[in-house]
């Protein structure tokens, strides 16, 4: 068996030695496998280096690249306010805090938050989490805990729901009956044709998602909620900061009409951590119920400080979250216009649908060799043959960063070398 993959030769020349072969040569073999497998695919991952960001810019191997693979979609991240208040509670609470929150971890900065949280998302209370992911895999499966439920679940989830949505489920137990992304006459097929097995009914999605930048219909899943007598499950990470009454995602329109909406502080936010939006009486069931909040030390109060920052600013944020959507809504037309395909984005997340691996890390090569740093996303994260480009459009980035991103995609896309900005389109971003 040869190894070709980064430290691979080595891995096995050491663990499939005689003396431990039978110890531990049939776990490691199967990581190489798995880990060969995924090199032949084109899907294997390394970690980069990155150097420090500002003005959309972000170093890597030693250069400076203009950075559309971030999550920054406001610039939060650099932001003075935010960089001055995790200061100050840092300077008067110290880095950490302790334990859980359930110990003694419990700091007064916490709640605060979570009530600018519920009023700005229209709903009776929050909740801090450490993480997206953690929130997502936890939450969803204390929610769908069939020993306290008294009866098996019935989760009605979109295809293309974040992997921590399905982990979440996972972990739970339960079976999904997946709808076709954004389908909502097929949801509401599957509603039909289960209405009669016993069992509550959980309605999961996201508002924003995060692979290919469109947005559910809120108003059309609320519906479909109260008819079928559902629970509904949504997941603002990518919409939180950028979209909705004061950037509060597009749940915060439909105030006390989703029953638990979940959000991230780490991407339009500029932080880190995680929330959810609910009743309170959800929240003491997660606060009893819920292992990801119960067993984790609480988030420091830098982290919270940055938080508080954040939230602060949403509502002045208004004119930034317009030209955001203004220059996202041109780059597409542009784009859409010399024939590439951009599958039904409508927000900054625009992702460039290439097809094949190879192609993909190809272009993202030549993109990185052009000073623009563009991640290429590939199977498992997406279905084969949808690996893209995901390009990321921030506040941060100035007409001049987004016609040189737009020309140069146009140029390694194969347009024609009269092909311009111009002449496609007389909309500019400004």
């Amino acid at each position: 068996m040869t190894a070709s993959f980064p430290g691979g030769e080595a891995i096995l020349d050491r663990f499939l030695s005689p003396e431990k072969r039978v110890e531990v040569a049939v776990p490691i073999v199967a990581y190489h496998r798995f880990c060969q497998t995924r090199q032949e695919a084109g899907q294997w991952r390394v970690l980069r280096a990155v150097g420090p960001s500002q003005a959309g810019r972000t170093g890597v191997d030693g250069r400076s690249v203009i950075n559309f693979s971030s999550n920054n979609y406001m610039g939060l991240a650099t932001h003075p306010a935010l960089i001055r208040r995790s200061q100050e509670w840092t300077d008067r609470w110290g880095v950490g805090a302790t334990a859980s929150r359930l110990v003694c971890g419990n700091l007064a900065l916490f709640a605060p938050i979570e009530a600018k949280l519920s009023q700005g998302k229209g709903t009776e209370a929050a909740l801090i989490f450490n993480s997206g992911f953690q929130a997502n895999a936890t939450v969803l499966a204390a929610l769908l805990d069939r020993a306290v439920l008294g009866e098996e679940p019935l989760v009605f989830a979109d295809r293309f729901n974040h992997a921590s949505l399905h982990h979440g489920c996972r972990v739970a137990g339960v079976r999904q009956f997946r709808y076709r992304h954004n389908d909502l006459n097929h949801l509401e097929m599957l509603l039909k044709k289960y209405a009669r097995r016993p069992g509550p009914r959980f309605i999961v999605s996201e508002t924003v998602f995060s692979m290919d930048g469109d947005c559910c219909d809120v108003a059309g899943l609320i519906a479909l909620k109260e008819r079928y007598g559902a629970f509904l499950y949504l997941d603002e990470a990518h919409a939180t900061g950028v979209l909705g009454v004061d950037g509060f995602g597009l749940a915060a329109a439909y105030p006390g009409q989703v029953d638990l909406v979940m959000g991230t502080f780490s991407k339009g936010l500029g932080g880190f951590g995680a929330y959810v939006a609910c009743s309170q009486a959800v929240k003491a069931y997660l606060v009893n119920q819920c292992g990801g909040f119960v067993y984790s030390t609480a988030l420091p109060p830098g982290v919270l400080g940055a938080m508080d920052a954040a939230l602060d600013l949403l509502p002045v944020l208004g004119e930034s979250r317009e030209r955001l959507q203004r220059n996202s809504a041109w780059v597409r037309q542009v784009w859409q216009a010399a024939g590439l395909a951009t599958g039904l984005s409508s927000t900054q997340i625009i992702p460039l649908l290439l097809g094949g691996e190879a192609e993909t890390l190809e272009m993202s090569g030549r993109l990185k060799a052009a000073g623009i740093l563009a991640v290429a996303i590939r199977p498992p994260t997406v279905p084969v043959g949808t690996s893209r480009i995901r390009f990321s459009l921030t506040a941060l980035h100035g007409e001049a960063d987004l016609r040189y991103l737009v020309e140069t995609v146009l140029r390694l896309g194969g347009c024609a070398a009269d092909c311009s900005v111009h002449e496609r389109s007389d909309v500019a971003p400004n």
